[in-house]
């Protein structure tokens, strides 16, 4: 049985995250709860039996969990972020907690995150593996690979890899930044629908282009130009989105 300390400042999330520790697994055991960080510190700082694991919220008047974690005497135990903003993710991984927890924890992620926390030896958590997990996370969030079915074979490329997708009737074509160009049997409208709307845009009825890509956009003549220095044209009917978009 893992001994866990969780810090939360509000109350109700509180109860709410021991609900969900103690219903979602049968491997965690609380010892200590606290709403007051500061409380939380001196007990994690003056205790000699130290946790197994420490569940720790970001958000805080008082301190912030990662101000929380530099001020800890003693280390010798896991740190797993608890938050509703995943924007904290990178940062808290950077400050070497072994994990972090989306608010309302999703069982399948506890469980994962208790094999970790089983898993843990300090001697052996060393720079090396905590920049693997950076990299690792970092792919597996910005770096999602768009699939492309082409010439008898499936092609896997990245947001940044692309240029821009032009169309010919039945058929389109992706200009990757490297200046390869792949033919592929869908529509334009069929291209439009695989891309994250986030970083592409269909600027004309011929062309989709990618948002990160575009150096000048010359709005009386209607035309972007890309890093590549290729000229698109953006229709009159696109034209307000796209400076909606910048």
């Amino acid at each position: 049985m893992l001994k866990a300390v969780i810090v939360d400042d509000e109350a109700k999330a509180l109860q709410s995250l021991t609900w969900e520790l103690t219903n979602f697994s049968n491997e965690i055991d609380i010892v200590a709860s606290f709403t007051n960080p500061i409380e939380a510190l001196s007990y994690l700082n003056n205790n000699k039996n130290i946790p197994d694991c420490l569940f720790l919220d970001i958000e805080m008047p008082t301190m912030d969990g990662f101000q929380f974690m530099q001020r800890l005497s003693n280390r010798d135990f896991p740190v797993v972020i608890t938050t509703a903003y995943n924007q904290y993710a990178i940062k808290a991984l950077k400050n070497e907690a072994i994990d972090y927890l989306l608010k309302p924890i999703d069982s399948d992620d506890l469980n994962a995150t208790v094999e970790k926390i089983k898993k843990f030896n300090t001697k052996h958590f060393t720079p090396d593996k905590l920049e693997q997990i950076l990299l690792n996370f970092h792919e597996s969030q910005t770096q999602k690979k768009i699939t492309i079915n082409a010439d008898g074979k499936i092609l896997f490329l990245r947001n940044e890899e692309i240029s821009y997708i032009e169309s010919d009737g039945n058929y389109s074509t992706i200009f990757l930044c490297d200046e390869t160009k792949i033919v592929i049997t869908k529509k334009l409208k069929e291209v439009n629908e695989i891309l994250p709307d986030d970083t592409f845009f269909r600027v004309h009825n011929s062309y989709i282009i990618n948002l990160t890509k575009v150096k000048e956009f010359y709005k009386a003549e209607g035309y972007i130009v890309l890093e590549n220095n290729q000229k698109i044209p953006v229709s009159r009917q696109k034209k307000s989105d796209f400076l909606d978009l910048l």
